[in-house]
């Protein structure tokens, strides 16, 4: 059965909510980024002259057009590994227009629920992947003492941080933050398993942007399947 909600996950990838969350996640991560190179070069135009005085040479002139094209280099080095998580901190933002176009499509016959505030989503965005980071960090230790291991255990603790973060996200839109989480733990061995299976794009640095929104689109059709007590 999780196999069919991620199906149906996938059957609606043309969905244009879909489209427009994973768009507006890299357009957001991109703007950040040049954002941070032009503060970057700024900070070093201010604390940097513009001409140097060496030895035997004399004057050499254009340092500031020097750093801005290092800068520019490493921060286009640094955005291969940047991009994917701060891509997923924005899209995160979004997910509930995810979890809305599933609902429309499927489940047409339900009522409205409360939208979080842009604020309310940024927040649990940026503790979800700052848990994941500090979560990971951590088992660094394990990945080095129990390297045969690494892949299992890397995938079993970010199944579980993904799907207790989408599931709960899903749950707490039709059910009071106490009841999402007693329904997680009925059925935590299957709600993980799901997780688990998200994690598998996570190592391709392109597909693993559309995992939030797949992940929560899987994660609604489950919820709706789950037998509510």
């Amino acid at each position: 059965m999780i196999f069919s909600d991620f199906t149906k996950a996938l059957a609606q990838a043309g969905d244009p909510k879909f489209r427009r969350v994973v768009i507006l996640g890299i357009l957001l991560a991109l703007g950040l980024l040049f954002g941070l190179y032009a503060i970057l070069v700024l900070i070093l135009s201010l604390v940097t002259p513009d001409q140097i005085t060496l030895p035997w040479i004399g004057e050499i002139g254009g340092i500031h057009e020097v750093l801005s094209w290092v800068s520019l280099v490493a921060m286009m080095g640094l955005s291969v590994f940047l991009m994917v998580p701060v891509a997923s901190l924005f899209t995160g933002i979004f997910l509930d227009e995810v979890a809305d176009a599933v609902e429309e499509k499927h489940h047409a016959y339900l009522p409205q629920v409360r939208h979080r505030s842009f604020a309310e989503m940024a927040v649990q965005s940026s503790r979800f992947l700052a848990v994941m980071v500090i979560a990971n960090l951590i088992a660094l230790i394990f990945y080095i003492f129990l390297a045969p291991f690494a892949p299992l255990i890397w995938v079993g603790l970010n199944g579980y941080l993904l799907s207790r973060e989408y599931f709960t996200m899903v749950a707490e839109r039709r059910l009071s933050p106490m009841d999402a989480d007693a329904l997680r733990k009925r059925h935590r061995f299957e709600i993980w398993f799901a997780g688990c299976l998200m994690t598998a794009p996570l190592l391709f640095p392109f597909i693993s942007l559309l995992i939030p929104v797949f992940g929560v689109a899987t994660f609604t059709h489950l919820y709706h399947r789950l037998p509510q007590s």
